[in-house]
């Protein structure tokens, strides 16, 4: 699973699912990490801060409300989320997963004080905040 290290909600998950996967089965990587399209040349950064991405272990590829159905029923938890992956009800779960895609930094501003942080990767429990001047779209 590719994720957003800036964003203090996306860091706070994949250490849930860090706890909850204690056999490795998931990997996680840093979008933002130095050396990310070297090792990953076949996912586009900026595509997968806009949108989660993750890859499979055959080399399939995952986005969105898909990513988070997948790993979390991989730890055996929020099964639920297999239910906004139905037809009738995929449309509107997929615009409001998109919706928070997007304002994800002012969200988890409003759930967690913290706009943007710049060590999460690393030290999530040093999560800095980034300059407001600072854009990760």
């Amino acid at each position: 699973m590719f994720y957003d290290s800036y964003c203090p909600l996306c860091v706070a998950e994949v250490e849930q699912l860090k706890t909850l996967d204690p056999r490795g089965d998931l990997e996680f990587v840093d979008i933002h990490s130095k050396d990310f399209s070297v090792h990953w040349p076949n996912v586009d950064p900026v595509s997968a801060n806009r949108v989660l991405h993750a890859q499979r272990a055959d080399g399939s590829m995952l986005y969105g409300l898909d990513v988070s159905a997948e790993v979390w029923a991989m730890v055996g938890r929020h099964r639920w989320l297999k239910l906004l992956r139905l037809p009738v009800i995929r449309w509107l779960a997929d615009l409001v997963y998109w919706l928070f895609a997007r304002y994800r930094y002012s969200i988890s501003y409003l759930i967690t004080g913290k706009r943007r942080c710049d060590a999460c990767a690393t030290d999530p429990g040093s999560c800095q905040l980034l300059p407001e001047t600072a854009e990760h779209d």
